[in-house]
């Protein structure tokens, strides 16, 4: 299952992390991230060991996504070495989130 982080560990979870992030920022209400969430908890046991999936719930957590500019959800960031190096904004194929995340690895 993936992780849900706050504000208030997103600096633990997902900044000190060795491995890379994938982050899912979403809301109870919005569509799209609905589509999104199966993908990303496939993710989570397919990449165990090698990357970590987390999941910010925008509505209870709203400083990460104000820290990294987030203006739509679903978005997803992808991070490396404490940086966002790669961004996806909206709903696409599990194709694509996989293959931006194998460049990480």
């Amino acid at each position: 299952m993936a992780i849900h982080v706050t504000d208030a560990d997103f600096e633990s979870v997902v900044i000190n992390s060795d491995v890379p992030v994938v982050v899912d920022l979403w809301a109870e209400w919005c569509g799209p991230c609905r589509m999104i969430a199966p993908i990303i908890e496939e993710m989570t046991s397919e990449y165990e060991g090698r990357a970590k999936m987390v999941k910010v719930d925008i509505d209870s957590n709203p400083q990460t996504p104000v820290n990294y500019g987030v203006r739509n959800i679903p978005t997803v960031l992808f991070f490396k070495g404490g940086q966002v190096v790669d961004k996806q904004v909206g709903a696409v194929p599990k194709s694509v989130f996989v293959d931006k995340l194998e460049k990480l690895l």
